[in-house]
């Protein structure tokens, strides 16, 4: 098909969804109310279930996809699905509220905005972090005696913009201390992010790759999503030192594709501030787990490489490295794993 000049071709994350979540999550907070669309699966009842699995999807906000993807780990694995909650929740583009004509009271940001946390254009200005706190308080308040009495841990887990919330929420969030307190755990897990969170002025490619980069239109390659200054609203109080202590005491798993080193993937991040941390993002994984190593000798944090997978959610969930990041230590691919199915996931 032919497309007339007069129309410019978008990028795919700037299409509006197929296909929205029926389920609605509330969130409320002191900035307002609204709710987020949430898709939900695994076998487990609320009584039963001792493990909720909250994946983030990516650029293309197809948290449909992300679920089965999630599925298919859980089918693959050695584990009981009698005993998990899957919770995808979908963060749509104004776009998206539009074209499926959503009530009001539904949350929608800037295409990507939502990725590092940014507050939504409406209905109420929140952040995707907001979104996260909000879940995880529904399980764990309910965890004592409630709906959920045999919960003990919460995951947080991502793959590629996925990954970049996860990350993020990490290190602005304290949802982790608060329901460690009431005894549930929360873990995060995060698989081929475009780019990280680093918590100084040193970039592994700044100042070994002389003439790369112009440091002048570069300026602001140390502000928030990529470093700590200009932090977001969410974050509004908090500094890098108190946020470095609060990222390294939590239980990280990072999971990278050996594949997943194509320096022009189109949906790599290709602006200054990401480049400056590695040409990929298998390059870009290494080198930030080494500055946290560096800054960190006992940092608890474990490093995973999934040997042959690409820039693919499923490649890195239903893989052996995939399922026990995921579902635990113990967990394993079971012997008859299910056939992986679809593309990749952005």
């Amino acid at each position: 098909m032919n497309l007339s000049s007069n129309h410019e071709v978008r990028p795919r994350n700037e299409v509006p969804v197929k296909i929205v979540a029926s389920e609605r999550f509330t969130v409320s907070t002191s900035r307002g109310k609204a709710k987020v669309p949430l898709f939900t699966g695994g076998s487990a009842e609320p009584a039963e279930a001792t493990q909720v699995v909250v994946m983030l999807h990516g650029r293309l906000r197809d948290a449909d996809a992300y679920l089965r993807s999630t599925q298919r780990a859980l089918n693959s694995s050695t584990l009981d699905a009698n005993n998990v909650i899957l919770a995808v929740p979908q963060f749509l583009a104004t776009a998206d509220v539009e074209r499926h004509r959503l009530a009001d009271d539904c949350l929608h940001w800037e295409w990507t905005a939502w990725m590092g946390g940014l507050d939504a254009i409406g209905p109420a200005p929140l952040s995707s972090f907001d979104v996260l706190d909000a879940l995880i308080q529904h399980y764990v308040q309910n965890e004592q005696g409630g709906r959920y009495p045999k919960l003990r841990e919460i995951v947080i887990a991502g793959h590629s913009g996925g990954a970049q919330v996860a990350h993020r929420h990490a290190i602005l969030s304290d949802a982790a201390a608060a329901s460690r307190a009431r005894g549930v755990k929360v873990r995060y897990v995060i698989a081929n992010p475009s780019s990280y969170v680093y918590f100084d002025a040193w970039r592994p490619h700044r100042e070994d790759m002389p003439g790369a980069f112009d440091q002048a239109a570069c300026a602001r390659f140390n502000e928030w999503k990529y470093g700590t200054e200009q932090l977001p609203r969410y974050a509004d109080g908090l500094d890098a030192q108190s946020l470095e202590r609060r990222y390294v005491d939590h239980d990280v798993t990072y999971l990278l594709g050996t594949h997943d080193n194509d320096p022009a993937h189109p949906a790599l991040d290709r602006s200054c501030e990401a480049m400056m941390q590695g040409p990929h993002r298998l390059a870009r994984g290494r080198a930030y787990y080494a500055y946290l190593r560096a800054r960190h000798p006992q940092l608890r944090h474990e490093l995973h490489e999934v040997q042959g997978a690409a820039h693919s959610g499923d490649a890195m969930f239903v893989s052996q490295a995939g399922v026990r990041a995921l579902f635990g230590p113990a967990v394993r691919l079971a012997e008859c794993r299910v056939e992986q199915q679809g593309g990749a996931l952005e």
